[in-house]
């Protein structure tokens, strides 16, 4: 099968289909580098997926991400960034194996092509010029011949006739002679040239034109391996990939499977559980009994300087029920006092930690310039020990000033820590950092105490750990005279005082109040003679007499 012999008169129809065959690599070239142009966009668009649902640094959402759903989320983005780059990979081979490979085959492709059929094209047109070299010899040699019959019925028309001389005869003879000399002439010419163009003609369609189809038709046979071997690279430049891309497919899986819904309701506990116990139910009061009632109703509503009406408790001990988990606006407390008991660990806990961690750097940092000062002391040439002195002294002050924070914030969690209930949880890790005490003196009760702001949390003091020696100063106070009772209240809530200072009460409880709140959120009580401390001023409800010189009254 060869189209030198099946297509030897099909020159024009080749030449067409080699050039189609050009224009359908060409459009599978360009079908090619549109699948990359997808690819990249589709792994851009992957990747800003990806970016955008990534959790900001430094935000609430990134806190988010500590439950296994959220991390198992997180690690879909990842795996979804670098399933991205696999589609990048598959971009960049298809451009280099397929792309830049075919164009540069497609060039070469029509410079063979193009000097094949210009090889054709000579061909055809020596066999056209030996054909019109053959005609031109055919029709002089048959013009020939007739002039010669002319010439000859010429001389014997002469011949024939009496009247005509004889030199006029002779002449026509000769003129005979010499037209059938030129025909013999154009003859034997007419013989030579056809025996030379069969000759040419047989080279032409025998020899010249089937070498010349036979190079093209194994152009083309290249042309269409070249494009079945490319289509072929097509799949196998994907099926590369889905390997690393079903790792990234199995490690989504994973991070699925890992999602623990127990464990994100105990985060959730920990995360917001505040520490406190529900309150108890609250008692019936009758407003029958008028002797239980200090002041009347409107004295409570007409001791306000405002003039505003003030709610009956029933109203007002709804709002009260959970006075710790109002929200504190703005910045608070450095002892996070503001929050819940477990929240206020919890805060307490990370803010050690924290500060361990940049004391365990402060130290590393000490320790590289002390080896440092000594190569320096052993090599002077080396540099100067003296100029890291200055820099270790400050180090030194710093983990100094470090220890102290650890070691305040540690009281405070001891504190808060020895009031809440029995945890489950392995008991906190202390700092094996340092073991310095701290030498800070003790705040006064009052000053420990802060206003929940609609969250108690009973700050104690280092007085736990440290006993003020009485002095002269405390016997002046011992021996004044016990404050008066400026009004009543009742025990809304169960509060066991465990600081000094303070005093339980019982739920439902009636006392007096002898201090009213002065804006530290704390009422001083007296239960009688021998017993008064501080309550919190939202766990009572008071009734102040309005009698009293700078009464107040707070529910």
């Amino acid at each position: 099968m060869s189209w030198g012999t099946e297509l030897w008169d099909q020159f024009d129809n080749l030449e067409k289909h080699t050039q189609w065959g050009i224009d359908v690599l060409e459009k599978y070239i360009k079908f090619v580098k549109e699948r990359t142009e997808i690819e990249l966009s589709y792994a851009k668009q992957l990747r800003n997926l990806s970016k955008k649902y990534q959790p900001k640094k430094n935000s609430k959402e990134e806190e988010e991400y500590r439950y296994t759903s959220t991390r198992a989320f997180l690690a879909t983005l990842n795996e979804m960034n670098d399933y991205a780059g696999q589609h990048e990979v598959i971009s960049e081979n298809m451009t280099s194996l397929i792309t830049a490979e075919l164009t540069r085959y497609v060039q070469e492709l029509k410079q063979e092509r193009k000097s094949y059929f210009h090889d054709g094209r000579k061909a055809q047109q020596h066999i056209e010029t030996c054909w019109k070299q053959l005609e031109a010899s055919k029709r002089r040699f048959e013009r020939d011949c007739k002039e010669a019959d002319r010439a000859q019925q010429y001389f014997e028309k002469m011949d024939a006739d009496i009247n005509v001389t004889k030199a006029d005869v002779e002449k026509a003879r000769q003129q005979a002679q010499l037209r059938h000399q030129m025909a013999e002439d154009s003859k034997a010419e007419y013989s030579s040239t056809l025996q030379k163009f069969n000759s040419e003609q047989h080279e032409h369609y025998y020899t010249h034109i089937p070498n010349i189809f036979q190079k093209i038709q194994e152009m083309e046979e290249r042309r269409i391996v070249r494009i079945g071997e490319s289509m072929k690279t097509f799949a196998e430049v994907d099926r590369q990939v889905i390997p690393i891309i079903g790792k990234c497919l199995d490690e989504i899986t994973k991070a699925a499977e890992s999602v623990d819904h127990k464990n994100d309701s105990q985060m959730v506990i920990e995360a917001f559980k505040s520490g406190f116990e529900p309150p108890g139910d609250v008692d019936f009061e009758d407003f029958t009994q008028p002797m239980k009632r200090t002041v009347s109703e409107s004295s409570l509503s007409n001791s306000r300087g405002d003039g505003k009406s003030e709610p009956k408790f029933g109203s007002k001990s709804k709002g009260k029920l959970w006075p710790f988990i109002k929200k504190n606006k703005g910045a608070g407390p450095e002892d996070f006092s503001n929050l819940p008991p477990e929240q206020r660990r919890k805060k307490l806990q990370q803010k050690v930690d924290e500060l361990n961690r940049d004391i365990q750097k402060e130290m590393d940092s000490r320790d590289a310039l002390t080896k440092m000062k000594d190569v320096y002391i052993k090599n002077p040439q080396m540099g100067d020990a003296a100029s890291v002195d200055h820099r270790l002294a400050e180090l030194g002050q710093n983990i100094e000033k470090l220890r102290l924070e650890v070691q305040k914030f540690e009281g405070w969690l001891a504190e808060v820590e020895g009031r809440l209930p029995a945890r489950t949880e392995q008991p906190r890790r202390q700092s094996g950092v340092y073991e310095a005490q701290n030498p800070s003196g003790v705040n006064s009760c009052a000053q420990d105490r802060e206003s929940p702001d609609g969250s108690y949390t009973e700050e104690q003091s280092q007085e736990t750990e440290m006993k003020v020696p009485a002095t002269d100063f405390d016997d002046e106070f011992d021996d004044e005279e016990p404050l008066p009772t400026i009004g009543t209240c009742k025990a809304l809530y169960t509060f066991e005082g465990q600081n000094e200072g303070t005093i339980s009460v019982a739920e439902g409880e009636l006392l007096y109040v002898i201090e009213e709140d002065k804006g530290d959120g704390w009422t001083r009580i007296r239960r009688n003679e021998d017993e008064e401390g501080y309550v919190p001023t939202s766990y009572v409800e008071v009734y102040l007499d309005k009698n009293a010189k700078g009464a107040m009254t707070y529910i």
